[in-house]
């Protein structure tokens, strides 16, 4: 039982965000369990785990030590940076390596050895190999073709990406060649069991991969080249309006050799099949959840073959369980305590996933499917008892044209409430992202001091349906700032907060909402940006090329609307904020320039509006470096602090 005084005291930054690991792309190697870790306490590097299956109770073996830091960097947003196979007792991982800037490759033998309790479970068969040149040429989404001795994945080059083949042979003559050219991007390649047959998933601006791409597949000829590449679902540009709103996302080959995918043309990221003898789409289980998400990053994984069948991790309303979409058409829910899942994977009659509920910070969630039985190992300890954790509490309400509105309210931990709370407003990234209700250890950062934090998911979220995501579409800077501004009356006229004291934070296209709220609406007296969007003209000029469209579909074209890209930014707007802004910049962000920020931070300060800028040289779209995120939550506290008089 924790005592008291512990019930007393607030999170301390460091505890609440800095020097926790991040857990991904999970996946299942034989009885080995193998994952991918990033750490802030080692600049954000990333390295690869490995443990027995469900033996959370013994220390990780880590295979890719220091300098070896596992990150792609195709699209800026990277992902998928780790292919493996198990060979025997020998296990291959060939990866990304961001220090190195190439595909590295090595091996290991033991996985068929006894388990010992602790150590060094795995005996590397030498050095790591290189396998492209050093040159810093993003590659990610790979697997390795057994049938070929060679790496597949996507490579962005010069302006589009490309299917290519790495032979795992470092005597080779040739280090890498080209597979398939599609006509701008490309994702998710993944390969039948058998070697044969290949599929992927392409998308051309200016639509992003959530709004409208198509599946295709090939068959892999005996030389290892492709046959003949067909389209099987979504938009080719002969058949515009058609097909132009189905998303496809992660397929994958089934045990049975068909085909699955996520697709959305019902309204609704659900499961379909297709075979290769017979491409008619089938749509055997239609069910208002989303199985899938959108493709911000390679890595991302919510369905699973298993049995005859698929398993899936599907949000409703906002939380995450797993269903067993079955062949004869039945759909059964798994029970398990958790509420937000990311990255399954199965393999035979096991599963395991990256899972969290709103009192357990994420962990490595490993399931029996036969016995029904979990086991569920936290990245490290909670800093913080159990019982004095703030859980959500999910709220409805009405946001833009009276548009039924969900967000995550936190009830301040220390408050009098009979006097009034101050109230944080979360504007998440993406814009087409969602707030979870997983445990996230900086909002218990603010409602240990006594603070109400709401969760906006605010019209073009995703977790809601196509319709809701559409919400947004040509209204980015209208309905987010609207039904954040409505979230936060909704908590002042019902929970208690205190209407003089309301702060609103966001990061990149959350941080462009944040700012945005400052201008257009008058509920907010404070608020943090990180690394934001504040000039949308010079976004539609001079951003990356994986979202060069996106505005397209958020404003309208450019430069034919150009009038109300000026119209919607904070930059020239400027005169409409009244009250203090701390920004965040990284330095190195090919993104959001920085530019950016410091544009809008000279303009509040040219109006002497309160503003506080920090700059981190060696950061990019996305902090990682412990002391950065240290910084960053402390400094955000100090200035809404100093500035609602708290």
């Amino acid at each position: 039982m924790s005592s008291p005084l512990w019930n007393q005291q607030p999170l301390a930054a460091a505890l609440a965000l800095a020097y926790q690991p991040s857990l991904s792309e999970p996946r299942l190697v034989g009885d080995w369990v193998l994952w991918l870790e990033r750490r802030p306490q080692e600049q954000g590097r990333t390295t690869a785990l490995i443990r027995p299956w469900r033996q959370p109770e013994v220390e990780p073996q880590e295979l890719t030590p220091a300098p070896a830091n596992l990150r792609s960097r195709v699209h800026n947003y990277g992902g998928g940076a780790l292919a493996e196979k198990a060979e025997g007792d020998e296990l291959l991982l060939v990866w990304t390596d961001d220090w190195a800037g190439c595909l590295i490759s090595c091996r290991w033998r033991g996985l068929l050895r006894p388990k010992k309790r602790n150590g060094a479970w795995l005996e590397a068969l030498g050095e790591p190999v290189s396998l492209t040149p050093q040159d810093g040429v993003p590659l990610a989404a790979g697997f390795i073709d057994h049938r070929f001795h060679r790496w597949v994945g996507v490579m962005e080059n010069h302006g589009r990406d490309l299917i290519v083949t790495v032979p795992l042979d470092k005597h080779s003559s040739e280090s890498l060649s080209i597979l398939h050219r599609p006509v701008d991007f490309a994702g998710y390649p993944c390969l039948r069991s058998d070697g044969k047959y290949i599929a992927w998933v392409e998308w051309q601006q200016p639509s992003m991969p959530w709004e409208a791409s198509t599946l295709w597949y090939s068959e892999i000829t005996s030389s290892g080249a492709l046959g003949s590449p067909k389209c099987y679902l979504g938009c080719l540009p002969s058949q515009k309006p058609a097909f132009h709103n189905v998303s496809v996302f992660q397929p994958l080959w089934l045990l049975d050799g068909q085909l699955a995918v996520a697709e959305d043309s019902s309204g609704w990221w659900n499961p379909a099949l297709l075979s290769p003898c017979d491409p008619t789409l089938r749509r055997p289980w239609k069910v208002k959840v989303e199985c899938g998400i959108p493709q911000w990053t390679y890595g991302m994984r919510t369905l699973a073959a298993w049995r005859s069948g698929l398993l899936a991790a599907c949000c409703s309303e906002g939380c995450w369980q797993l269903r067993h979409f079955r062949e004869d058409g039945i759909i059964e829910i798994l029970s398990q305590p958790f509420d937000d899942l990311t990255g399954l994977y199965v393999l035979d009659d096991r599963a395991v996933a990256i899972a969290s509920s709103p009192d357990c910070s994420p962990g490595l969630l490993e399931l029996d499917l036969t016995r029904r039985t979990w086991t569920h190992s936290l990245a490290t300890e909670l800093p913080t008892p159990p019982d004095t954790i703030t859980k959500p509490e999910a709220i409805w309400f009405n946001g833009h044209d009276g548009e039924r509105t969900h967000a995550w309210y936190y009830p301040p931990r220390l408050a009098n409430l009979s006097s009034g709370f101050p109230l944080l407003v979360k504007s998440h990234s993406g814009p087409t992202a969602m707030a979870s209700c997983g445990l996230n250890l900086s909002i218990q950062f603010w409602t240990s001091r006594g603070w109400g934090v709401v969760d906006v998911n605010y019209g073009g979220s995703t977790g809601f349906g196509r319709s809701y995501r559409e919400r947004l579409r040509f209204n980015w800077g209208v309905t987010d700032v609207h039904d954040c501004a409505a979230a936060a009356r909704y908590l002042i006229a019902n929970k208690g907060a205190d209407a003089s004291r309301v702060a609103i934070e966001g990061s990149s296209a959350g941080g462009f909402t944040a700012l945005a709220c400052l201008c257009f609406s008058d509920i907010f007296q404070v608020g943090a940006c990180r690394y934001g969007i504040s000039d949308l003209a010079s976004m539609a000029c001079q951003t990356h090329r994986f979202e060069a469209g996106y505005l397209e579909w958020l404003l309208g074209p450019w430069p034919e609307q150009r009038q109300l890209y000026l119209a919607r930014s904070p930059l020239y707007n400027v005169e409409r904020i009244s009250c203090p802004v701390i920004f965040f910049q990284g330095l190195q962000d090919k993104v959001v320039i920085p530019e950016q920020t410091n544009q809008m931070a000279v303009a509040l300060r040219e109006r002497d509006i309160p503003v506080e800028i920090h700059n981190f040289p060696d950061e990019g779209h996305g902090f990682r470096d412990s002391n950065v995120l240290t910084e960053v939550l402390e400094s955000t506290e100090c200035f809404f602090r100093q500035h609602l008089d708290l």
